[in-house]
């Protein structure tokens, strides 16, 4: 037993050491365990963080790689450095791993791999379908999750080209577009029939068979069938001028003028294209941009440039292949995707995006012809917006500088956080954080902060900024006390006076943060913008030009901060419009608390009511009374 027990204790002990090993060494004890399969790799670092994503079609070919940093990028170079453990997971193939990289990457965002940053979801069209329920259903915009009783189509690429593209729509099919709510309570028409743009279901100004074929028409044209439509218009319009019906005739000439307005706004003439997403990259001083155009049914239904982040050592292939893994990771693509470059596994995405949307989609590189008009034109739009990217960061970073400058900081600042607080005479009290760097504002690292301290006096701002900068920097000093994660900022600006400053330096010091440049802007005599004094601790008060572009810069981040705490204040207070104390009793939902208020009358009479009253009530128990009597009154 003893040669047992010794080969045991040998393998723990073989364990442990690997487990010390860190970087390329880490890897080369792991390659001899790994499997030849397809699958997915994590590099994590100290704290259990992902630092890289990858897939493999043999993970034990794979990983080797890794095991001999020369032959890497610097990125990855670094990564391999920094890397302290390392996970797999094995796929059924290699399908299967690319689409469980991209879901990854989404999810954890790793610092070393390529990551889409702006990942909203696109706005639709939906068009309701005719039910026994529903013989008048409504067309709408929509954002999330689709349903079975609608048809949607899209994407758009931002709302307002939805809004454009609706109130064009329903000057040509006038069908509803209010909330069910609103059209079940109608009793005579809204202004949208008022403005022939809608027709008015709602108190019976048309009937059900015109209503579907008004709906059908509008399904035809959002699916690019428009010729057959305008067609039938234009028969209808001359039908109804030899009958004489002038009028209807003249609502059908307006319906077609509506038609015409949005194929010429939307590009209806591109013959060679029906369902299609053309993506284009540019490169440019280490930064990329993508540019994605819609096309649907033929029509260009709007673009977006998007900016991955880690991209300076990735050639186009790479970039590409990155790209369109994230983007179509929760969005069904088209038949079609016109790209400028090639992705570097063409094969094996088109393959993906097949599973994905559950029929063939093709990824293609045109050379000639329309398609590769298309492409240049996408092109030509991701240089320009590039070129303008580069130049806002480069007119950024000089404002950082002279920020440096005139505050003496010690370095140029990469993040910037300004804090603000919001309440109405103290109630809903809220604190906010906005952050900036060298990229302009970073909306992802926003974050508000409601107040918890139950010994806080209601409009104390003092109290509030120490209980946020508390918060803050407390958890910044318990997760990264080594200030490596990056979100330790290099500046923090205060919205407020002396007395503020004071409070966050007060805040600061008891978290234990020592060295933090902090700046307190109090607004200038009648709160005049350029009159502004600035507090730093350890200087004098001072002001700069009226006309300098720093404080333009400080004005425009107060401002942001103010706007971000006005508005969360604003969603806060709006969520608690319309509830009451009965809202907040444990077991009254809405038809216990339909029946307590159709027996009392009002809130204020259920407070006053007495236990044996509250027992009355059909529908409420004993229970349930004495639960509603002791939210009203202190237990005894």
């Amino acid at each position: 037993m003893r040669p047992a027990r010794g080969g045991a204790a040998a393998q723990g002990g073989e364990v442990r050491a690997r487990a010390r090993l860190t970087g390329a060494a880490l890897i080369r004890g792991h390659v001899a365990a790994l499997p030849n399969r397809p699958g997915v790799y994590r590099m994590l670092d100290d704290k259990g963080e992902v630092l890289y994503v990858g897939k493999a079609k043999s993970l034990k070919k794979r990983l080797p790689a890794y095991a001999k940093p020369a032959a890497l990028s610097a990125r990855l170079q670094r990564m391999v450095a920094l890397t302290r453990g390392l996970e797999v997971v094995t796929t059924a193939n290699d399908v299967e791993a690319l689409l469980l990289e991209c879901n990854m990457i989404k999810r954890h965002r790793p610092p070393f791999n390529i990551v889409l940053r702006d990942d909203k979801s696109f706005p639709y069209i939906y068009v309701g379908k005719i039910t026994a329920e529903r013989p008048f259903p409504r067309i709408g915009r929509h954002r999330g999750a689709k349903r079975k009783d609608c048809d949607y189509f899209g994407p758009f690429a931002s709302s307002g080209a939805v809004n454009e593209t609706l109130g064009a729509l329903l000057r040509a099919f006038p069908v509803r577009s209010c909330a069910d709510s609103i059209f079940h309570n109608r009793t005579r028409p809204c202004l949208q029939y008022q403005i022939k743009r809608c027709t008015a279901p709602c108190v019976g100004r048309i009937g059900q068979g015109a209503y579907a074929q008004l709906l059908e028409q509008t399904r035809e044209f959002l699916a690019g069938r428009s010729d057959a439509i305008q067609e039938q218009l234009k028969a209808a319009m001359a039908d109804a001028a030899e009958r004489l019906e002038f009028e209807q005739a003249a609502g059908l000439r307006d319906r077609l003028k509506a038609l015409a307005h949005i194929t010429s706004r939307q590009g209806i003439n591109v013959s060679s294209v029906d369902d299609a997403d053309v993506v284009a990259l540019a490169q440019d001083g280490g930064q990329a941009c993508v540019q994605v155009f819609f096309y649907r049914g033929g029509r260009n239904y709007g673009n977006r440039a998007y900016y991955p982040s880690h991209v300076h050592d990735a050639d186009a292939s790479e970039l590409l292949d990155a790209f369109l893994g994230q983007f179509y990771a929760e969005r069904t693509p088209p038949k079609l995707v016109l790209l400028s470059d090639p992705p570097a596994s063409a094969d094996l995405l088109a393959e993906a995006l097949a599973v994905r949307a559950g029929r063939k989609v093709r990824l293609l590189r045109p050379q000639r012809g329309e398609k590769r008009w298309l492409v240049e034109q996408a092109a030509l739009n991701a240089r320009h917006a590039l070129a303008r990217k580069l130049a806002e960061s480069s007119a950024q970073n000089r404002l950082l500088g002279q920020l440096a400058e005139r505050l003496e900081l010690p370095e140029t600042p990469g993040r910037i956080e300004v804090y603000d607080n919001s309440h109405i005479m103290g109630t809903d009290a809220l604190g906010a954080l906005i952050v900036a760097g060298p990229e302009g504002l970073n909306k992802s690292g926003y974050r508000r902060f409601t107040m918890r301290s139950k010994d806080l006096t209601p409009g104390d701002d003092y109290a509030m900024m120490r209980e946020v900068l508390e918060r803050r920097f407390g958890r910044l000093q318990r997760e990264d006390p080594e200030r490596q994660s990056g979100q330790w900022p290099d500046l923090v600006i205060i919205d407020g006076g002396a007395g503020q400053l004071g409070a966050a330096l007060e805040a600061l010091g008891g978290c234990g943060v020592s060295g933090m440049p902090v700046l307190a802007i109090a607004k200038g005599p009648d709160r005049d913008a350029g009159r502004e004094a600035l507090h730093l601790p350890g200087r004098p008060p001072f002001k700069l030009d009226p006309r300098d572009p720093v404080l333009y810069f400080l004005q425009r981040l107060r401002d942001e901060a103010h706007r971000f705490a006005i508005a969360s204040h604003r969603a806060r207070r709006g969520k608690g419009v319309g509830r009451s104390a009965l809202d907040r009793v444990p077991g009254v939902g809405a038809r216990r608390k339909k029946a307590l208020l159709g027996h009392f009358g009002s809130v204020r009479a259920i407070e006053t009511a007495g236990l044996r009253d509250l027992e009355r009530v059909p529908g409420i128990s004993k229970a349930v009374a004495k639960a509603v009597y002791d939210a009203f009154h202190e237990a005894s």
